[in-house]
């Protein structure tokens, strides 16, 4: 593996049951994907787009073939290994949010921080840097049914940030968002692919905000058409 590559993938497959009939998520998958990228996952549904995020991730696991991100091959590691390994290099932005109602912006942000062994300030120090780099310095003690939607992924990936991630990984992050705040959230992505070197994958089916990448690969059917 040379030392730009982040992620490779050989031969990832993915079956899933359901019931009786076994069906194909993913299809002998290879794909390199460079450090410092901003790559764009494009396909019809049920393409396996997410799927392949997920694994690359290391939320799932693929039935054969290995992925391996910055030299690990994330298949060889356990369950509490692979939390861990999560925790500390991947930064995920969800198309939900997945913010907590009862916690303001802070304690939202804060949440992975809390899985690490820093002290109170530290963390205040590294939530506060995250929420002034998307920009909501001033809403950090606001619940998030005080927020905008465009707020709330904000938030969202302040929450991804604040581990400081090699990886950002993000699964339709305009699909519930007006268009004003999706280009908002897309200039924010590619600023910290940009300006802070993050490696950024996105999912996504609208082509503007495929615009956005710098390389896009396309599925279908679970095979990879670049």
């Amino acid at each position: 593996m040379s030392k730009d590559q982040i992620v490779i993938t050989q031969e990832l497959t993915k079956i899933y049951r359901q019931g009786e009939i076994n069906v194909t998520a993913l299809n002998r998958v290879n794909l390199e994907i460079k450090d410092g990228e901003f790559l764009v996952l494009m396909g019809p549904s049920g393409s396996g787009k997410s799927t392949l995020l997920h694994i690359i991730a290391g939320i799932d696991r693929p039935t054969s073939g290995c992925c391996i991100v910055q030299g690990i091959e994330l298949q060889k590691l356990n369950e509490s290994e692979l939390a861990d390994w999560r925790n500390q290099n991947i930064g995920f932005v969800f198309q939900t949010f997945n913010l907590i109602p009862v916690l303001t912006a802070f304690e939202n942000v804060e949440l992975p921080l809390l899985l690490t062994g820093l002290d109170k300030k530290r963390r205040r120090r590294q939530v506060e840097t995250a929420l002034e780099l998307v920009g909501l310095s001033d809403r950090k003690n606001h619940l998030p049914r005080q927020l905008s939607g465009g707020q709330e992924q904000r938030v969202a990936i302040a929450r991804a940030i604040v581990t400081d991630p090699v990886l950002i990984v993000a699964d339709e992050p305009t699909g519930n968002l007006d268009s004003h705040s999706a280009h908002e959230i897309l200039i924010l992505l590619q600023m910290l692919n940009e300006n802070l070197g993050k490696t950024v994958i996105m999912v996504t089916h609208d082509p503007k905000a495929a615009a956005f990448g710098k390389r896009i690969v396309h599925l279908e059917k679970g095979e990879l058409l670049e």
